[in-house]
Formats: C-alpha cells, structure tokens, sequence
C-alpha cells in the first residue's frame, strides 16, 4: 500500500480522489515547475517530484539564504521591533509585486521565479517567528498596549503592502499596455 504524500495514508479508492487508472499525467518537459501546485491533485504533485524537486528544493535553499541575509542585516543595522515590522511590510508589499509579475501578466517567465523569489528570498526576508517573539517581548516589558499595536500595525501593513503593490502593479503594467 502506498502513502497518500498529502494526507500520510493509503488512497481512498472510488471517492473521486484521482487515485487509479489513467489519473497519473507526467508534466511535459517545457512545463514550469511551480511549487505553489494544489497537492491533493495527482497531476499537479508529479510537478514537483522526480529530478524537479531538486531545482525547486535548490532555488528555494538559495533564495531563503539571500532573504535571511537581507533580513539579518536590517535587524543589526535596525535593532528593534519596528524592524521587523518595516521587513514584513516591505517583503509583502515586494510578495504583491511579484505575484502578478509571475501569475497574472507572465512578465517574469523562469520557471523557478516563484520558488526562488517567492518562497527563498521573500520568504527568507519575511519573518512571522520574530514578528510573534517581538510581540511576547513587549508583552513581558508590560508594555501591553505597544504589544497591540505593534501586532496590528504589522497584520495591517502587510495585508495592506500586498494590496497596494499587487493594485499598483496591475494599474502600471495595465498602462503600458495601453501605451504601446
């Protein structure tokens, strides 16, 4: 019996899960590996196996190590909470960029953009662990309201940066294609 790699069990057979005969697809050779693939579908996780789940695993250890450096730089040149937060926003305003670079307008057409820009550098850049430990520091400084502020302010700014950049991406890319 084989393992499900998604739901770490056997395949359930007949519940219209594309388990059996015929529901395996190899990708072609020109198709892009994307690592960002919905793995409940058989064709879809066959993108990332075999030999291409070395070049995504590579772009990814390569970016994260250029994101983590990036950010470890800011936070020596920056030591503080703030920090942080002005990496998220700035590293969610870049993720809003290059989501509709990559998804939306295929300005940027390498098949590991998304893997190495996207999950490695941006992913390395971006930190959740820093942002949730600055959080409980504030807190044990009883300084709760700052604390607050401080986890909203980051929840907002990013949620927001993605938003303006993606809207602002999508507005100049929209005239230029117009322009030409």
């Amino acid at each position: 019996m084989s393992l499900d790699p998604v739901r770490g069990r056997g395949p359930e057979r007949g519940r219209g899960h594309g388990h059996g005969p015929g529901s395996h697809h190899d990708p072609a050779p020109d198709e892009p590996v994307d690592p960002d693939v919905d793995l409940h579908q058989p064709a879809q996780r066959a993108e990332t196996s075999g030999a291409g789940k070395w070049k995504v695993l590579a772009a990814v250890s390569a970016g994260g190590v250029i994101g983590a450096c990036g950010r470890h730089g800011v936070s020596l040149a920056w030591p503080s909470p703030w920090a942080t937060l002005a990496v998220n926003v700035s590293g969610c305003a870049l993720i809003g960029v290059l989501m509709v670079l990559v998804s939306e307008h295929k300005v940027v057409t390498w098949a590991l953009a998304r893997p190495f820009l996207g999950v490695g550098v941006l992913g390395g850049y971006t930190t959740f662990s820093s942002y949730v430990l600055d959080i409980a520091t504030l807190a044990d400084r009883q300084k709760a309201l700052m604390a607050a502020g401080y986890a909203a302010a980051t929840l907002a700014g990013a949620l927001g940066a993605v938003w303006l950049a993606a809207t602002l991406t999508r507005r100049a890319l929209g005239a230029g294609a117009v322009a030409r």
